[in-house]
């Protein structure tokens, strides 16, 4: 698949619309709980209703909290053995401080986080050092993630320090095989990260990260900072990883096409709140939420032809602030189809078809609702 292909939406259809919208709001004032669908098989990681915000205080010899930040606000999702999934939307919808939740590195203000069935929510960084080797991270910027003072070899030796690993050939050995995995000259173990291009740097920070064989990888924007060649030359080394040593990846990115490419499954989000889940083919090619519909829309197409019958939809207005976010649709204000039940009740997360779900009033390339069962009883 290439990263540049195109990216082609339907025009939406007025006929369901309303069905799906009073569905919706019966559905919400009935108090429903409504989560993504669970993909097929065992889930790897299970995240329900996970919440993060940040205290707003005011003073300076009495602090009085003033507000909250809301910048995850109810996001739950599961991923399965051997899955990708894809977490985008605009910058600041919350995406790496759900990262940084599942790897335990912020503490959730409420929800739940299970990895292999047992929950690590409230686990303390005692009881999660074992599971360190089970989850790591690749972090978004690979010139201040590595430790300028140290090599390479003390860098990615560090993790069998730590967890006091014992390797069959010595931690030399077993650093210098994973600087092969990842594509890079053994010998480079003695060298320093201001000695490497900005892709090399990447490299060994995925191999600091395969050091331990972990289980669940997130992956924090981890081609954000490189060319367009080196991204390719990433994103084919994570992929030939997953392949060889049957890797989960969490993907956390804004570029639709990088996500188009590696994920499997995708999640997107806007303003700390979940707002379609969906295959990655399905997403793609009849995204529901307007939000998706906007951001693949801005996508770019190298082919000027395909580029020309392509309508570009530009959102009015800013992001809404997570210190006073819009009540019920968080996306209501900026919204070409909002109307009044926007304003008034939340959408639930309903699965509009199967594998597909999304939480708006008016979702666009709807199926048609099912009425055999009317017609029956007519």
């Amino acid at each position: 698949m290439n990263l540049g292909e195109n990216v082609s939406t339907s025009e939406s259809t007025a006929g369901p619309e309303d069905t799906v919208s009073g569905q919706a709001a019966e559905e919400t004032r009935a108090g429903a709980v409504a989560a993504p669908p669970a993909p097929a098989g065992e889930p790897l990681l299970e995240v329900t209703d996970l919440r993060k915000h940040f205290p707003v205080t005011s003073g300076i010899l009495f602090k009085r909290q003033i507000g909250a930040v809301k910048a995850v606000d109810g996001v739950s999702f599961s991923v399965r053995k051997g899955e990708t999934l894809g977490l985008v939307g605009e910058s600041g919808c919350g995406k790496t401080t759900t990262g940084r939740m599942i790897m335990h590195l912020l503490q959730p203000t409420s929800g739940k986080i299970v990895f292999e069935g047992h929950e690590i929510t409230k686990m303390s960084q005692g009881q999660m050092r074992p599971l360190r080797r089970d989850i790591q991270m690749i972090f978004q910027d690979p010139y201040s993630s590595l430790n300028p003072r140290k090599t390479v070899g003390a860098i990615i030796g560090a993790a069998y320090r730590l967890q006091k690993v014992q390797t069959e050939n010595g931690v030399k050995r077993a650093v210098q095989d994973l600087l092969e995995l990842v594509g890079l000259n053994p010998e480079h173990y003695n060298r320093y990260p201001h000695e490497f291009s900005g892709g090399q740097r990447q490299r060994i920070g995925v191999a600091r990260t395969l050091a331990l064989r972990p289980k669940l990888i997130v992956a924090d924007e981890p081609v954000s900072a490189l060319d367009v060649s080196i991204q390719a030359q990433v994103i084919n080394l994570l992929e030939d990883l997953q392949d060889e040593l049957d890797l989960t990846y969490v993907v956390i990115a804004h570029d639709l096409s990088v996500v188009r490419h590696i994920a499997d499954r995708v999640a997107v989000m806007y303003l700390g709140k979940m707002v379609e889940v969906a295959e990655r083919t399905s997403l793609y090619e009849s995204p529901m939420h307007p939000y998706t519909h906007a951001l693949l829309s801005a996508v770019p197409i190298p082919d000027p032809a395909k580029r020309k019958g392509r309508e570009r939809i530009r959102l009015q207005g800013d992001v809404p602030s997570p210190l006073n976010p819009p009540p019920a649709c968080r996306f209501h204000t900026r919204c070409w189809k909002a109307q009044e039940i926007c304003k008034t009740v939340e959408p639930p997360m309903i699965e509009l078809k199967p594998g597909h779900a999304a939480a708006c009033h008016f979702p666009e390339n709807a199926p048609p609702p099912d009425t055999s069962g009317l017609v029956a009883q007519a």
